[in-house]
């Protein structure tokens, strides 16, 4: 359950662009409805990291990957409806970035690694996954980073 441990990171608001009922998430919440409040969810304020938020409690159902800032309403996030009952931060702040491509199945064999602040990392703005995987660009989580 989400309980406050310092500065606010998401506020989730029932209506549109930031009114009505308020929910505010510290840190993983399984289910908007045991904290008060309705899984109808028009706009979010994402004020720290970057959050997958789920349509169902308990992180089922379609996700959305939101980022710090302002979403006036469901459209903003992709959505098709205002359904919404759970969320949790993605665990990659604080952390460094680490790439490693591998030669065989199951993570074996001749390994690549590529670290952050190296210069050559910088030249990388594709990747292709084949198989069971995900990749995106720190800089958007779009639909567009997932094919």
């Amino acid at each position: 359950m989400a309980q406050r441990s310092g500065k606010v990171s998401v506020s989730l608001y029932e209506g549109k662009h930031f009114t009505e009922r308020k929910l505010e998430v510290f840190r993983d919440c399984d289910n908007f409805r045991d904290r008060g409040f309705m899984n109808q969810v028009n706009s979010i304020r994402m004020e720290r990291g970057a959050w997958v938020c789920f349509d169902h409690p308990d992180f089922q159902g379609q996700l959305f990957i939101l980022e710090q800032g302002d979403y006036p309403d469901f459209f903003h996030w992709n959505s098709h409806s205002d359904h919404m009952g759970s969320c949790q931060p993605v665990g990659m702040h604080g952390e460094h970035l680490r790439l490693e491509i591998l030669e065989g199945y199951n993570f074996t064999g001749q390994c690549l690694q590529f670290l952050e602040g190296r210069p050559f990392l910088n030249c990388v703005n594709a990747i292709k996954v084949y198989g069971d995987g995900a990749a995106w660009s720190p800089r958007s989580f779009g639909a567009e980073d997932f094919q």
